[in-house]
């Protein structure tokens, strides 16, 4: 991973690092080769980009620092210089592109989350919340906010609203951010008041999204069905077409045989049955009929010419 002004020098600004070689150290801390250590980790990180050999560097200053404390120094330059080299072994494991180790090697140093020191959180906060990696960190960051210790802390205000923009937020953990905003008096009124706004407008947007994932299987569903009767409406169209194309292409004498085959077969006709007689008189009466209404107006028609 290549350098970000997020992530990268920026914050160990503040932290009694970096120090350059060319920088005098300061006279308190002089006499620690644990300093040294950290002041060569410093150059080799900043100056010389060797980020192998800055995050070995720390690593020896950390196990030294773990074996014998600066005795000579009070308890909170110890913890300074602690801070100062997880900072540098934090951004050699984001430069050569090992982030995902940068939780797992800092914890084995302070071996509970709540220890951690303000400025290592805040930025890996920042560098999993950059790799779209923040559910790596929720852990860490909710039980290091519910700590009372790190309560009365100055940190406390802004790592909680990272923690809130940068990690519950994004996850969509809503009902998590608003029991934050709510229960910690790291929010003033007016920004308690905002978040809570925004919580409610993502919580609705879900909503929306919910139901609209529900009824886009029925309507795919009732686009299927549709689908598949037309399909089998234009394939009895085709049929159809196909019997009627083929019957009209039959010879006229051919239709004639086959209806009356089919009225034989079905109807069961028999001219010379008995039943049939007064049918066939009926017929012959109508055809009688017929022939003399037409032969009668042909008679009329030709009396006026």
């Amino acid at each position: 991973m290549k350098s970000d002004p997020t992530i990268s020098v920026g914050p160990l600004k503040g932290l009694g690092g970096p120090l350059p070689s060319s920088e005098p150290a300061r006279t308190a801390m002089a006499a620690s080769p644990v300093v040294h250590l950290l002041e060569e980790a410093a150059d080799l990180l900043v100056v010389h980009l060797d980020f192998p050999a800055a995050l070995e560097t720390c690593e020896r200053a950390c196990q030294s620092l773990g074996r014998d404390t600066l005795a000579e120094e009070p308890a909170a330059t110890s913890l300074e210089v602690k801070c100062s080299l997880c900072v540098v072994g934090i951004q050699a494991l984001a430069e050569m592109d090992r982030w995902q180790e940068v939780l797992s090697w800092v914890l084995q140093y302070y071996q509970v989350p709540e220890k951690l020191p303000p400025k290592v959180l805040e930025l890996c906060i920042l560098l999993y919340s950059k790799m779209q990696e923040p559910g790596a960190i929720l852990d860490v960051v909710s039980a290091w906010l519910q700590d009372p210790d790190n309560q009365g802390l100055p940190e406390y205000g802004v790592l909680a609203e990272l923690h809130l923009q940068r990690v519950l937020l994004p996850l969509g953990h809503l009902a998590e951010a608003e029991e934050l905003v709510v229960s910690s008096a790291a929010f003033g009124e007016e920004r308690r008041l905002e978040v809570l706004w925004a919580i409610h407008t993502a919580r609705q947007q879900q909503k929306q999204e919910h139901s609209g994932f529900q009824e886009v299987p029925k309507i795919n569903q009732e686009g299927s069905f549709s689908h598949k009767f037309l399909s089998l409406l234009m394939l009895l169209r085709r049929l159809w077409d196909s019997a009627v194309s083929h019957f009209l292409s039959l010879p006229f004498k051919k239709i004639l045989l086959a209806a009356l085959i089919f009225c034989f077969l079905v109807v069961r006709f028999d001219p010379a049955s008995p039943p049939s007689l007064p049918f066939l008189y009926q017929l012959a009466q109508l055809l009688h009929w017929i022939r003399k209404a037409v032969f009668a107006h042909l008679s009329q028609l030709r009396l006026r010419d």
